[in-house]
């Protein structure tokens, strides 16, 4: 009797271990990312504002559910991030007025390995969800480009950053943010908004406390299936 109880529990135990290997989803998702960063005090009003400069972002992700509302999803995100500055003047040429100037952006190609803790606020075909998490990110390279503005907007002209002693390559964040899921399908259709907010410092100047830290506002949809589907 004992042998046929062990028994019943082992096969119940690989039938749960079963379900939960078949909710398991892998997914990729895509959008747009508008990057930011935060200005340091001291310059105040020396210097430009720092203007949000908009970005590709996109990832491939796996979900694994620990519950039936809660799932943690680690994902591999590419993001450009970076800040844009804005610069410019009026010219009265015989009673018309001329706006010229430049927009100036410093744009980054960034790996990002989030890791997120996804909550579902309610069950059905339709679920809204929460993210939130930390994340680790490693600039690739970086550029500064540059276009002029006035008439018509010129050409970009790219110029290549080198990463050195002061331009940090490492970033460590959060990120939240909120989502709504369908079924569709074998999988679920999403679309999702976050927020991500840097806490390292991306200048490093000997004894300035630069404070430029990247921030980020993005939008994207995707799509997730259950493994072995």
């Amino acid at each position: 009797m004992k042998r046929i109880v062990l028994a019943g529990l082992i096969a119940l135990g690989l039938l749960g271990a079963q379900d939960t290997i078949a909710q398991v989803q892998v997914g990729i998702r895509g959008g747009a990312n508008w990057a930011f960063a935060s200005k340091p005090e001291f310059l105040g009003s020396f210097t430009p504002d720092f203007h949000p400069s908009p970005g590709p972002t996109g990832a491939i992700f796996l979900d694994f559910p620990i519950s039936e509302r809660v799932s943690i999803r680690p994902e591999i995100a590419y993001v450009q991030k970076g800040f844009m500055v804005k610069e410019g003047f009026e010219l009265n040429l015989g009673g018309f007025p001329l706006t010229v100037g430049a927009r100036i952006a410093y744009q980054t190609q960034t790996m990002e390995m989030p890791l997120l803790a996804k909550v579902n606020l309610t069950d059905g075909p339709v679920q809204p969800y929460f993210i939130a998490g930390p994340a680790i990110s490693y600039t690739l390279d970086g550029r500064v480009r540059t276009r002029g503005t006035a008439l018509i907007t010129t050409q970009p002209i790219d110029v290549d950053v080198n990463y050195g002693s002061m331009l940090n390559r490492w970033d460590v964040g959060a990120v939240g943010g909120l989502g709504l899921a369908m079924d569709a399908g074998a999988g679920k259709f999403f679309i999702e908004g976050r927020y991500t907010h840097g806490f390292t410092r991306q200048v490093q100047v000997p004894v300035v406390n630069v404070n430029v830290r990247n921030r980020g506002v993005a939008v994207s949809v995707g799509y997730s299936i259950p493994i072995g589907y």
